[in-house]
């Protein structure tokens, strides 16, 4: 079934929705393809303390849950279907969904984002958000006073690192070699500082704790003795998954690592595609980010509709 339509937003996180908001609201018939479960990231997170506008913590289901009824009461229709291929060199595009389902777009925002790799332990799963964290910037907050591990070598994990030092005690960066992927400046940063110390040559063989994050052990790669750091976080800082697989044979650019190449102006390679939040982010991986250049997809995608109308 062919189902032909302005705008078509992949994702539905805060990058997808505040694009479907300014799109619609420009007279754009929007449909967002949010997957299965649409709402990204932010669901998982359970208390959010920097996203502006709201006096104490919420969560995220609980902001996503509003955008996706501010969507949808503005006219923006939202439908649970996986965009699996994107074709097309100029407008109308066409994509089709794991249903079957085909979408013909006269242009589409990718508003995929991204998911936190993490180390595949265990106790992860079910220690995140008591804990275990891919994000320092979003829940470093809570771990004020205490201990905590930093797993990863390049300059998020470094600047991880340099963020929590300034308001927990101890900060220990494990790292499975002695060479490091970031930047040389960010690692004599990390160096001088007397709270940071250095794990190296290891590996996190276990999440210590049951409801709450206790400790963290560690394997030596060189000699196999394994050390347990006394913590109460532990910031995985390993990279990002862009989900961005569906591109792999369209004519949309992406980066050796997934992402979207796009101008500040969200304008991707392909005239007509735009990209907004996560998947096109490689630097800050926050929600109000992400909803911020959304809303700049939006306008964009809008002006390049009306424009060929």
């Amino acid at each position: 079934m062919k189902k032909e339509i302005d705008l078509l937003v992949i994702g539905a996180g805060p990058a997808g929705c505040s694009a479907a908001i300014y799109a619609v609201r420009a007279g754009v018939k929007t449909v967002i393809a949010g997957g299965s479960v649409p709402g990204g990231q932010l669901l998982q997170t359970n208390e959010i303390e920097n996203y502006a506008g709201f006096v104490n913590p919420v969560g995220g289901f609980e902001i996503m849950d509003t955008m996706h009824k501010q969507c949808k009461r503005l006219g923006v229709e939202i439908v649970s279907e996986e965009i699996v291929k994107l074709e097309g060199h100029k407008t109308p595009f066409i994509a089709t969904c794991a249903s079957g389902t085909v979408y013909e777009a006269k242009s589409v925002i990718i508003a995929a984002g991204a998911k936190a790799r993490w180390l595949g332990l265990p106790e992860e799963e079910h220690l995140r958000g008591k804990g275990v964290s891919a994000c320092a910037t979003c829940d470093g907050f809570f771990m004020r006073g205490k201990t905590v591990a930093v797993i990863g070598g390049g300059n998020t994990a470094f600047e991880d690192a340099l963020f929590l030092s300034q308001f927990c005690p101890k900060v220990y960066l494990v790292h499975r070699r002695e060479g490091f992927r970031a930047d040389q400046v960010t690692v004599e940063q990390a160096r001088k500082n007397p709270k940071i110390e250095f794990v190296l040559n290891a590996v996190p063989e276990k999440i210590l704790g049951t409801e709450i994050v206790e400790g963290l052990r560690v394997k030596n790669v060189q000699s196999g003795e394994t050390q347990d750091l006394a913590v109460s976080g532990v910031f995985v800082a390993i990279g990002a998954v862009p989900q961005t697989s569906f591109l792999k044979d369209s004519l949309v650019g992406l980066s050796d690592d997934g992402l979207v190449l796009a101008d500040e102006r969200t304008h991707t390679t392909l005239e007509g595609v735009f990209a907004a939040g996560d998947c096109a982010d490689k630097h800050y991986r926050q929600a109000i980010i992400a909803a911020g250049t959304g809303a700049k997809a939006g306008i964009e995608a809008a002006a390049f509709i009306n424009k060929h109308r």
